[in-house]
């Protein structure tokens, strides 16, 4: 059985957390900074838990971590 190749994009946006959940980076960030308020931008500083429904995609995206 040949080894299975990590996703290079999936490895670089999620790390794996010490009890095996899935940590990801809020969107919204990036551009038209001006109208969004500083709690808003406080709150996407913050890191977030994948989803259950998106928790099976994203593992077998990352075989190995």
């Amino acid at each position: 059985m040949p080894k299975i190749k990590t996703h290079r994009g999936a490895a670089k946006r999620f790390k794996i957390t010490g009890t095996g959940k899935i940590k990801r980076s809020r969107a919204y960030k990036s551009h038209l900074l001006t109208g969004k308020s500083a709690k808003r931008m406080k709150r996407l500083r913050t890191p977030a838990l994948v989803s259950d429904s998106e928790y099976v995609t994203i593992k077998r995206l990352l075989p190995y971590l």
